[in-house]
């Protein structure tokens, strides 16, 4: 089988269902709740399933187009920065670090697009299967490519860091243990994304398209089951209760 089966066109189209999928969930909590966070998550994940369905296009027909990788090698980085984006609003206490972090993730944004936008590709590693590293804007390192690692690095870690602050957090409290295990999946599958990502920049894709689908089954899962808090408070209510019925005996 080799490459061409790893490099096969059904592996990123799964992550584009499950990448639409999750997208829509998101957009559901947000609609319901107006939380700044499942908005930043939801732009994250929308980005995660168009980038997805691009890399599927490109294996089916067994080209790029140059204006859809222009596009392809800009959301492919940033939609880390908004899933950290997430993150940032969800657990800092003023929404201002949020803000912020906004900003920089469409300054950065902005500068790629016109750097790729303005930039000549190089026609020969234009092809499928190997673009996802970057080769086709130059050299690693250089303008416009050094740009992703300004969205995907900080992304990265704010994604993790903060699935590793909640497991913490939640660890101390059994009504809360589901959410230490749903923060451990988030943060497996943030592991997996951003290794295999680093690992196609450095121009080895083998195995990106199925560990892109693993990664984003593990993140859709783990944040199922993250849920809402209310699940956590009402066990603690129904302890309290327990115990106070128990104490009037």
């Amino acid at each position: 089988m080799g490459s061409s089966f790893w490099a096969h066109w059904a592996w990123p189209t799964a992550t584009a269902i499950i990448g639409f999928v999750f997208a829509g969930l998101l957009l559901f909590q947000y609609v319901k709740r107006r939380k700044e966070h499942q908005l930043a998550w939801f732009v994250g994940f929308l980005l995660y399933a168009i980038a997805a369905a691009m890399e599927a296009y490109s294996e089916y027909t067994g080209a790029w187009d140059h204006t859809v990788y222009r596009v392809y090698i800009v959301i492919a980085a940033s939609l880390v920065g908004f899933l950290g984006l997430g993150t940032v609003y969800l657990i800092a206490r003023k929404k201002l670090w949020g803000h912020l972090f906004l900003a920089y993730t469409l300054l950065i944004m902005t500068l790629f697009f016109y750097g790729v936008f303005t930039t000549e590709l190089i026609v020969k590693e234009l092809v499928a299967g190997v673009t996802v590293s970057g080769k086709p804007l130059g050299e690693s390192g250089t303008f416009p490519r050094l740009y992703s690692m300004f969205v995907t690095i900080p992304g990265s870690f704010l994604l993790l860091g903060g699935s590793l602050l909640s497991i913490f957090r939640f660890a101390r409290r059994a009504e809360y243990r589901y959410r230490v295990w749903a923060n451990v999946l988030i943060a497996a599958g943030t592991i997996v994304i951003a290794g295999v990502g680093s690992m196609a920049r450095s121009g080895r894709a083998d195995g990106l398209y199925p560990a892109e689908m693993i990664g984003a089954t593990l993140l859709l899962l783990g944040f199922l089951k993250a849920g809402s808090l209310k699940k956590g408070a009402a066990a603690i209510r129904e302890k309290r209760v327990s115990e106070k019925e128990t104490t009037t005996r």
